[in-house]
């Protein structure tokens, strides 16, 4: 479902993505990792269209980025961290305008969006600006959003920023059933304890390049068992517990310090 071949990014001189490669395959959740500057936003950008890459070739649901963009589109659905939703409109509003977008009958159109934030709890302020909507409830529209048009391929960016514990564990549940449905889903997150759980696959970038790749439970095996000690040595990452005792020296040898 998305395929994605010698991708090369860069900025002026800045090389921010080199020669990337991989896969997702229909019921395939792969984990996109790595610390920032490694490279993920410009990859995630290039998916959903937002960039055009220097170099490489992207191939969603087997439609090629470059030759037919809008074909692609309507199979993807994006759920950044930080969505950036039209304010001055409603939650009604604003699906009804990706259901029209998508060419959807108007009663379907009202039908989903309807059912859609029923679910998700928001029916008694689905018809009030969304400028005065907490960041969970921005979330909850997001998500709304994303299920809007039945896409078939999800790339999801810290999807759970915001989403209180209840929506949190209907969101990992709709994973697993979205993978059941043969839908692929890019899963970007700094949560290494979530990402374990759900991920099928995991590519840890650093400086623009793949420094791991594989099954989550052959990456596992390999590096010592969790994903933080797998994460830790491809990426060289520092020490935690070393940094925080450094952060904490004042606190933790204040005599030596007087």
């Amino acid at each position: 479902m998305i395929q994605v071949e010698n991708l090369v990014v860069r900025y002026g001189k800045q090389l921010a993505v080199d020669g990337l490669g991989f896969e997702v395959q229909p019921g395939e959740i792969l984990a996109l990792l790595g610390p920032n500057g490694a490279g993920k936003s410009s990859t995630v950008r290039c998916l959903i269209g937002l960039q055009t890459p220097q170099e490489g070739k992207i191939v969603l649901g087997g439609y090629d980025m470059r030759e037919k963009p809008q074909e692609a589109r309507t199979l993807l659905a994006y759920m950044p961290e930080n969505a950036q939703l039209y304010e001055g409109l409603t939650p009604r509003e604003i699906l009804g305008l990706r259901g029209r977008l998508f060419g959807f009958p108007e009663k379907k159109v009202q039908e989903r969006t309807e059912h859609l934030l029923g679910t998700l709890g928001l029916s008694e302020v689905m018809d009030q600006a969304t400028i005065s909507f907490s960041k969970g409830m921005k979330q909850k529209v997001v998500l709304a959003l994303a299920l809007m048009t039945e896409a078939k391929i999800f790339i999801l960016d810290e999807p759970l920023s915001g989403l209180d514990a209840e929506t949190t564990l209907v969101f990992r549940q709709l994973l697993t059933l979205l993978c059941e449905q043969g839908c692929a889903i890019l899963y970007c997150s700094h949560m290494l304890d979530v990402v374990e759980r759900i991920a099928d696959k995991v590519l840890i970038l650093a400086e623009g390049k793949q420094v791991a790749a594989g099954s989550m439970e052959e990456c596992l095996q390999k590096k010592g068992g969790t994903l933080e000690s797998l994460f830790r040595s491809a990426t060289q990452a520092m020490d935690p517990d070393a940094v925080a005792r450094e952060l904490l020296k004042d606190y933790l040898e204040p005599e030596e310090r007087r």
